[in-house]
């Protein structure tokens, strides 16, 4: 009888702590949509993007015309000569593909590194909210498979990152 009422205590002793807890939602990329610092980092990355590819195509067709001009002299050359022309045009290629690594790699990096002070605001303006409200939980709705209820603090967040996102661009 004593465990029962133990367990029966503890039972509704937990409900009433659910109860208490306080969650909440926010569509985060909802949130990076409106950040003006976001939008100019989106379109910085793209940029680089597109030199890194007028890049490749200048060696692609570099590579294109040394390759048309190799085959159209090939039948005059010695085999040694051919062989010569044939290793520089692997190595182009090579030095293409080792290329293209490093401009994947390079955009990789930038955009790593103008997206962490993005998401620490995002991260600051949810904190702030939370704190406001007194909410124990935070959940992005855009990887959460399904939520109903709850208080959508999608808005206010918005307000203080905008806040955040201004203060921060203003700074030297």
């Amino acid at each position: 009888m004593k465990k029962l009422l133990i367990v029966l205590i503890a039972v509704f002793s937990m409900g009433s702590l659910m109860a208490q807890s306080k969650i909440a939602h926010v569509n985060s990329q909802k949130l990076l949509d409106t950040m003006p610092s976001r939008k100019d980092a989106m379109k910085t990355l793209k940029e680089l993007e597109t030199l890194g590819y007028n890049e490749l195509k200048e060696m692609e067709e570099d590579l294109q015309k040394s390759y048309s001009a190799y085959m159209a002299e090939r039948d005059k050359l010695s085999p040694m000569s051919q062989q010569y022309k044939e290793e520089a045009l692997q190595k182009k290629q090579s030095t293409i593909q080792m290329r293209e690594q490093e401009i994947q790699q390079e955009l990789s990096q930038k955009a790593n590194a103008m997206n962490e002070p993005i998401l620490k605001r995002m991260q600051k303006a949810v904190d702030i909210v939370s704190e406001r409200k007194k909410l124990n939980y935070v959940i992005d709705e855009s990887v959460t498979l399904y939520f109903k209820g709850g208080i959508d603090i999608t808005n206010e967040v918005m307000v203080e990152l905008l806040k955040l996102d201004a203060e921060e661009t203003k700074k030297p």
